[in-house]
């Protein structure tokens, strides 16, 4: 796959008899391999943006593009990463990670592919543990897991880490990056949080009443010092579109 084209997005909702226009004329490009933010106020319209791209709501007009390359046949896998890990209950974090795969008739691919993905996201001790046995960042290392595990050519992601400490949702930024730059998957990624866009993303495309209305690009190698001057100039330009 080469790339995702937005082209002329529109969303509404018929709201006690009147029309509630939440996407506005969204267009944007996301390259093959490449890490973009999406940010901006709560209710902005970016969830529903995802959500749109993903097939779980219809537009109302415009159009959401998967350009192959042409030696591909097949037709792009697209999964998204919920703010909640809605992980099964009654399978455990290893069968939780390989649940897209586990009617694979080769049972020697899925026990490599869940040691892979568990070694990857220091899960190796929490095999056989279930949901209720293991912490919230735990949990969305193994929604993250089963994400990967999927093998999809874009991963939308929607606030994951947003319920997190801070503590937890830094190392999982870092780890995220770390996936992203050994995986190569293409990943957009939404977050209300300016600081992590900026950590993350090599764009950011800010979004405001259901417009985008600028996109940046963060010319800043991996991995990023979130007190730097660069990240705090690109902070303060972030911001002042919001107040």
């Amino acid at each position: 796959m080469s790339r995702v084209e937005v082209t002329g997005l529109f969303k509404s909702y018929q709201l006690s008899g009147r029309e509630l226009e939440v996407l506005r004329d969204i267009s944007f490009t996301l390259d093959d391999h490449s890490f973009v933010t999406v940010v901006g106020k709560s209710g902005c319209g970016k969830t529903t943006l995802l959500r749109v791209m993903c097939n779980l709501e219809t537009t109302s007009r415009g159009s959401v593009r998967f350009v192959q390359n042409s030696d591909r046949e097949s037709p792009p896998k697209v999964s998204i990463v919920f703010q909640e890990p809605r992980l099964m209950p009654w399978l455990t974090v290893g069968q939780n990670i390989v649940f897209s795969i586990a009617r694979d008739a080769d049972k020697d691919r899925i026990q490599k592919t869940v040691n892979f993905y568990l070694n990857l996201l220091g899960l190796t001790d929490f095999r056989d543990a279930y949901p209720s046995q293991i912490s919230g960042g735990m949990a969305q290392r193994v929604a993250l897991g089963r994400t990967l595990c999927f093998d999809p050519d874009v991963i939308l992601m929607d606030e994951p880490f947003g319920d997190l400490d801070a503590f937890t949702r830094r190392n999982l930024q870092r780890e995220l990056v770390n996936i992203f730059l050994s995986q190569k998957k293409t990943i957009l990624f939404v977050t209300h949080d300016v600081d992590e866009a900026i950590f993350l993303g090599q764009r950011v495309l800010v979004m405001d009443e259901g417009r985008l209305i600028k996109e940046i690009k963060i010319n800043l190698a991996y991995p990023r010092d979130p007190l730097s001057k660069e990240c705090y100039t690109l902070r303060e330009e972030l911001l002042s579109f919001f107040f």
